[in-house]
Parts: structure tokens; sequence; C-alpha cells
């Protein structure tokens, strides 16, 4: 990285100094202090900010993840996807298609770019409309019609695939910066394959039957697989190694007006 120096250069300007410094003549005056472009006026002068190392342990910095907020978790705080990643992100989502259109939504405004590969895409118009037509951040594809989308840092991309219970092999798979969101209704045959190659799962309200295979997929407690057929609308555990966390997704006002309640079935 480079770096703007502030010590004056030698030559013409170190001699004004020296002369104005030793007062060679009488009518000699201290050279003006000159403006350091990119600076401005320099300031009034502080003492350092500094604390004692004893009291280390009672600074706390109030940041999170970096990502798309997804909703809150049990104890109310923010729950955070992170999509935007410089390495390969694959993600598995066993829900309604209202789940995987708010994400996609928010995606889009906190910057990325989102692709969305669908067998109905009459269910994803409202939501292009919303956006100016599929100019600013969310366009929708045929199945197996998603071109290259460049992802880079400046311009990351979510690719949702909504290709039904047995999505094909995408064309356009995870990448640097490039994550991919797989919705599926239902547990279906390739839905064991998909969890395993994800780097995350989500889950919503399931019959008893596909509870209880998730359970063994996924390595979930007995509560938590239990939990899975009563899961409310909006509900989602989401899974991740050994990592558990129960997300309601809350919609804002706009949300609601654009794509309703949440609901788990479609």
């Amino acid at each position: 990285m480079s770096s703007l120096s502030t010590r004056p250069a030698d030559g013409a300007d170190g001699r004004a100094r020296s002369e104005a410094g030793t007062g060679s003549s009488p009518g000699a005056r201290r050279a003006p202090r000159r403006f350091l472009k990119g600076f401005g006026l320099l300031g009034p002068r502080h003492g350092a900010h500094t604390v004692p190392a004893v009291q280390l342990d009672a600074l706390a910095l109030p940041l999170g993840d970096d990502g798309v907020v997804i909703g809150v978790d049990a104890e109310g705080r923010p729950a955070v996807l992170g999509v935007n990643r410089p390495t390969p992100y694959d993600v598995v989502l066993i829900a309604g298609l209202w789940t995987a259109q708010v994400i996609a939504l928010r995606a889009a405004a906190t910057g990325a770019r989102v692709a969305v590969e669908t067998g109905r895409p009459q269910a994803w118009v409202q939501l292009v409309h919303a956006m100016g037509g599929g100019q600013n951040g969310l366009a929708v594809y045929d199945v197996g019609r998603v071109p290259p989308q460049g992802a880079s840092a400046g311009t990351p991309v979510l690719v949702v695939r909504d290709c039904g219970m047995r999505p094909p092999r995408g064309r356009v798979a995870s990448g640097p910066w490039q994550s991919v969101l797989t919705l599926l209704p239902y547990l279906s045959p390739v839905a064991p394959r998909l969890m395993r190659q994800a780097r995350l799962t989500g889950v919503q309200r399931v019959s008893p039957d596909e509870a209880a295979e998730l359970g063994r997929v996924l390595a979930l407690s007995r509560t938590e697989t239990e939990s899975l057929p009563s899961l409310a609308d909006g509900m989602t555990l989401w899974c991740a190694d050994r990592d558990r966390q129960y997300v309601m997704t809350q919609p804002t006002d706009g949300e609601t007006g654009l794509l309703g309640t949440p609901r788990r079935m479609d």
C-alpha cells in the first residue's frame, strides 16, 4: 500500500526555512506553513487516547459478521448470512419460495447482483419489476441459461437456483465472490448429496419422515429433529458443521407489501 509523506522536500523550501529559523536578516520572518495536499489545515494537538492494560477486557466493539441480515435468533439478535465471500460458498435451503425471495431481495440491497435460475419465472417477475426491470441487481434466467456472471470483490454475485425437486447440475457454479443458494421445496432424493456438498443448510417445516431423514444426514439432536415438523412460518433451522441456529425471518413493511406474510407453502 502506498503512503503519502508529510515531510517537506529538500531544496528551495528547505533553504527558506533555514534562513527564517536563523534570522540571518533583521526583517526576516518565519516562512509560512504550507498546506499539505490532500490533508488540508493542520488541526489542534491533543494528547493520545490511552487505556490502562487492566481495563482492556472492558472494551467491546459492536460489530457483527458482514453479510445479509436474514432474521433474528432465539435471543433476538440479528442473524447474518455471509454470502459475499472470496471463496466458493454453497447453501441448500429446504423451504418455501417466500424465504428465498426475501434473501434475494436483501442480498441485492447490500450491493450484490442476484441471478435467479428458475423454471417458474412468473413467480419472480414481481421482484424484477420492483427492482427496475432487472437493471438494478436482480435478473431471472431459465434453467440452464445462466450466463457467466463475472463476479468480483467489487460486484459479488448470489445465484439462486429455484429448479424444483431435482435441480440439474448448474452451468454456473460457486466460486470466488459468487455464492450459490439451491432452493428445494421438500426433501428430495438428491437433497442428501447437495447437503453434503454445501457449507450451510437451512431447513423449514417438513414432515416427520423428512425430519427423521434430515436428522440422520445433518446429525441433528433428537430435540432438533423433533422440532422440524412444528416450525412456525418464517422459522428456519440453519446448520453448518456442528453449529445449529434457529432464525425467524421477519419481513419489513416493503417486503410484506411485495411478497406478503411469511409462509412455508408456495
